[in-house]
């Protein structure tokens, strides 16, 4: 056995806030094995109380929540946690693509999009975690 066969895995935490069941079941399941440690919950407020325990490396947020919409809980995570990564997902409008971007998510992916869209989504942000940042 190598010496890595014995080294732990760091799992890297990802916090999913989508309300739909199906779509959340959906990227459970793309993400299931990616060396991710995945929670979920359906509500901005349930993110908000999530987030005073925990602090995800990645949010995947979706747009259309019951409580509000996700490109307005954007600046909350950045202005109160800067180092996570956000990946807005919208099927609801298109055209929340640019106003998510300059609210500060990293990455948007228009609903529906494939499995390797979001497994690479994800894995660019946490390799980009993981390197120091040339000035």
């Amino acid at each position: 056995m190598s010496q890595q066969d014995n080294q732990p895995v760091t799992m890297k935490k990802v916090l999913i806030i989508e309300d739909e069941g199906d779509m959340c079941l959906l990227l459970n399941i793309m993400l299931n094995g990616k060396e991710m440690d995945l929670d979920h919950v359906k509500t901005l407020a349930t993110a908000e109380e999530y987030l005073q325990k925990e602090v995800p490396a990645v949010v995947i947020l979706d747009n259309k929540l019951p409580d509000g919409y996700g490109l307005d809980f954007i600046p909350f995570l950045k202005n109160n946690y800067p180092s996570t990564k956000i990946i807005m997902i919208s099927g609801f409008d298109a055209s929340a693509e640019d106003a998510a971007l300059e609210s500060g998510a990293n990455i948007f992916l228009q609903k529906p999009f494939t499995r390797d869209q979001l497994f690479q989504a994800i894995k660019s942000m946490l390799n980009e975690e993981a390197q120091p940042v040339a000035q």
